[in-house]
């Protein structure tokens, strides 16, 4: 059993540009679960370790009685409000209950035709005649908030606002100032909306929140600002970047592209490697309740964790080559959407965003090739990853 220790290496990795897999593989054949320094992770002063393993990084997310979540009010749930990722036990049931109604099977299938598929579309016509692109600016930037933006019924001219408000609330940490206003923003723009749908139910989100009761319990206000203060960074943000991720990973594979074109089932294996390969989101936060223990690694109470489910996502005793893009690896779960009472709830929204618009980008663009005069994408950040642009060429219709 390997002791608690600090690793024999640096690890500073820039939030924005960096590549921290090299230091994740590092970490796990030497030092698998770490000390750190807790003010560059945002938790003030408490130890704080970061674990990387797949068995690891399961086994604590599954834990929510030893491994809480409630860390997140006092760290991302200063700008986004009373958050459902930092409740446990039966608030957190209750809370799950009530919202996941939203989220229903039913009301996929409804959004699919009425809101992802039109919204991709648009966004689509504008360029198609064009010839090129940028995918980042022109689409992955904007549909997925636009999609968000129509389920809660916020008017689509107001989309790119909510995304520039999604992004200083997602980097509130890094820019505390920044962040409480666009939170403060978001509040006060969705206030006469909740109020609206509360006297004038509609078929969209905020109604389904402000109506959903269970046992005669409903949702109070700052529940459900919270909520949406919630949805919008998570559901636009982490979508916007994974199906850059994934379009760049089709693009670097132009074989994987024409097997694609050519048997559009494929899909569903490219979306979920480009989870387990480039996920958006590389980790989540727990903090420990009492003293435990991970991988012989002594934790001690009010300890937090920064559990890695992107290194998990690559561990070489799980996946084999873990590093590279492979659509025809063997099919096993992967993080990126959590695991446990936590798991991601709009995880089925975002399979259906993702298979929808990487189908219409390669109906609609067809013999679609990165831009030769333009520098090829990259993938980078820490907490957050995908490319900042993505140049592309094709045929223009």
């Amino acid at each position: 059993m390997s002791q608690a220790t600090t690793p024999d290496f640096e690890f500073e990795v820039d939030f924005v540009t960096g590549q921290p897999y090299p230091l994740w593989a590092r970490a796990r054949a030497e030092c698998p679960v770490f000390g750190t320094d807790a003010a560059s992770m945002g938790f003030g002063d408490r130890p704080t370790f970061q674990v990387t393993r797949w068995d690891d990084v399961e086994s604590v997310l599954r834990d929510g009685q030893t491994f809480s979540s409630t860390i997140n009010a006092e760290h991302i749930g200063q700008y986004m409000g009373e958050l459902i990722l930092a409740m446990d036990g039966r608030e957190h049931r209750s809370y799950r209950n009530l919202v996941a109604h939203a989220f229903r099977a039913s009301a996929l299938e409804c959004w699919d035709e009425a809101l992802v598929r039109p919204t991709i579309g648009r966004l689509l016509d504008q360029i198609a005649p064009r010839g090129r692109a940028d995918l980042v600016a022109d689409i992955t930037s904007r549909y997925p908030v636009q999609v968000i933006c129509g389920l809660v019924g916020v008017p689509l001219e107001d989309s790119a606002q909510f995304h520039q408000w999604a992004e200083q609330i997602n980097t509130g940490p890094l820019h505390p100032d920044v962040g409480m206003a666009a939170s403060r923003a978001m509040r006060d723009y969705l206030a006469p909306i909740v109020e609206d749908r509360r006297a004038n139910p509609r078929d969209d989100v905020i109604s389904d929140l402000v109506h959903a009761e269970i046992d005669g319990e409903r949702l109070t206000d700052e529940k459900i600002y919270g909520f949406l203060r919630l949805l919008l960074p998570a559901g636009a943000e982490t979508t916007f970047r994974v199906m850059g991720n994934a379009l760049t990973a089709l693009l670097i594979h132009p074989d994987v592209m024409a097997r694609g074109l050519a048997d559009r089932a494929l899909l569903a294996q490219v979306i979920e490697e480009t989870l387990r390969w480039e996920s958006s989101v590389t980790q989540v936060s727990r903090v420990a309740t009492s003293d435990a223990e991970i991988a012989g690694c002594p934790i001690p109470k009010g300890a937090a964790l920064s559990v890695i489910t992107a290194s998990a996502n690559h561990d070489e005793a799980r996946y084999e080559h873990a590093e590279d893009f492979d659509v025809d690896r063997p099919v096993q779960n992967h993080l990126a959407f959590g695991t446990g009472q936590h798991q991601c709830l709009g995880m089925h929204l975002a399979r259906l965003e993702l298979r929808v618009g990487l189908d219409m980008v390669l109906d609609r663009l067809p013999n679609l090739r990165l831009d030769p005069d333009e520098p090829g994408p990259v993938i980078a950040g820490l907490a957050f990853r995908g490319p900042t642009s993505l140049p592309v060429v094709f045929d223009p219709t």
